[in-house]
């Protein structure tokens, strides 16, 4: 009952990661790794002995522990993959800003030429003589 269960929900999660990478809610970059992540899920549940196999191999005695083991190292880095992502954004949201500052001040630069008075030039008569 629990492994009819287990691929219910393995079904469940990779069908939400094809809607939302269909839907474009979901980047192609990130469906990759959920969809890694749905297939083991499936995998393991579909064929439990490979987590038994596998924990015997790693010298693991619990196979729920190296589950959790696992799971654990997925959260570290997928957390560490976001926090790369963020830092990357960061950055692009900075140089934008600046870029929009210059070009900002370069429109009220020349705005200001346009609707201000003309500056003086040298060879402009002054204003009191007699044209």
């Amino acid at each position: 009952m629990i492994s009819v269960i287990g691929v219910i929900f393995a079904l469940a999660v990779l069908a939400s990661i094809i809607w939302m990478l269909l839907s474009h809610r979901l980047r192609e970059k990130y469906a990759v790794l959920w969809l890694i992540i749905g297939l083991a899920m499936l995998t393991l549940t579909v064929f439990p002995g490979l987590l038994v196999g596998l924990s015997g191999v790693l010298g693991v005695e619990v196979p729920a522990n190296l589950l959790f083991i696992l799971a654990l190292a997925l959260l570290v880095g997928v957390t560490l993959h976001q926090s790369w992502e963020l830092s990357t954004a960061e950055d692009e949201t900075r140089r934008v800003a600046e870029e929009v500052a210059i070009l900002r001040a370069e429109i009220e630069y020349l705005q200001s030429r346009v609707d201000g008075p003309s500056p003086k030039r040298r060879d402009d008569p002054p204003a009191d003589a007699a044209p």
